[in-house]
């Protein structure tokens, strides 16, 4: 950049001051660690990421700590939300009986994503924790583990591969073609696709509302307040649906969890 360019964030500079409008770009998703312990950095999202499970296990615990037959309003949140991805995921995707034991698994997997995607539009913190791949990637690989581990302990070695790789006599010649494809599909691609859908969708809200906000900003000058005031009202609309796919990522990225453990659990591919 030259000494002479100013980004429009940097100072109280509008259009037709001069001022170049950036478009919210990789530098929206780096941040300053706060602080560092060697090699280890410290940053907003890890912080975020933290207060994240604080909430959630003050939450349940305040709910839950002490049940009561007659339940209070926490309580009733907490068992209309523990229900909801217990009948409505994990009941549907399962079937309630393989499916009880891993209602807290998935109960805490579906919290977990929606606050780390709440925090986008939560004032000061303003950003999707999973807009960060490795976050979703780490989510994504202990659902990986879980359902590995399921496929091998249920079917034994030699039915785990199979189940995995969709091997099927009946199939005949065509084997030589579902086999290989299945193992590369649920073997290697599974983890990361499941990261990205995650991913790639927190990142692209984000950016939304970043260009919209900053628009708003910066067209506050001239004739440009009445552009400005069209980019506020986007903005307003964009929050309203970032909201929306929020919790739709949340409950996508369960629902896959789901079916993973069930193939685990099923007979046959």
């Amino acid at each position: 950049m030259s000494a002479d360019q100013v980004l429009a964030f940097e100072t109280n500079c509008h259009i037709f001051d001069g001022c170049g409008f950036p478009a919210p770009g990789l530098e929206s998703f780096t941040f300053q660690p706060m602080f560092s312990i060697g090699s280890f950095d410290f940053t907003k999202p890890m912080l975020l990421a933290l207060l994240s499970t604080v909430v959630l296990v003050g939450f349940f615990w305040a709910a839950f700590g002490k049940p009561k037959v007659v339940p209070g309003k926490l309580q009733m949140v907490a068992e209309a939300g523990y229900d909801f991805v217990r009948r409505g995921i994990v009941y549907d995707t399962i079937g309630k009986k393989n499916g009880e034991k891993y209602v807290p698994l998935m109960v805490s997997l579906f919290f977990m994503v929606w606050l780390l995607n709440l925090w986008s539009i939560i004032p000061v913190a303003q950003f999707p924790v999973t807009s960060i791949i490795s976050f979703p990637l780490g989510l994504a690989l202990l659902v990986y583990v879980t359902w590995m581990y399921l496929t091998f302990k249920k079917h034994g070695w030699t039915g785990g591969w199979k189940n995995i790789t969709g091997y099927d006599k009946s199939l005949g010649w065509v084997l030589f073609m579902s086999v290989p494809i299945e193992f590369f599909s649920n073997v290697l691609v599974r983890p990361f696709t499941h990261a990205v859908r995650l991913f790639a969708n927190m990142f692209a809200g984000h950016t939304l509302l970043l260009l919209f906000t900053l628009a708003s900003w910066y067209l506050l000058n001239g004739i440009g307040i009445a552009y400005a005031g069209v980019s506020f009202i986007m903005t307003i609309v964009m929050t309203a649906f970032e909201l929306f796919i929020q919790a739709v990522q949340a409950y996508v990225f369960v629902l896959l969890a789901s079916s993973y453990i069930q193939g685990a659990l099923s007979e046959s591919h």
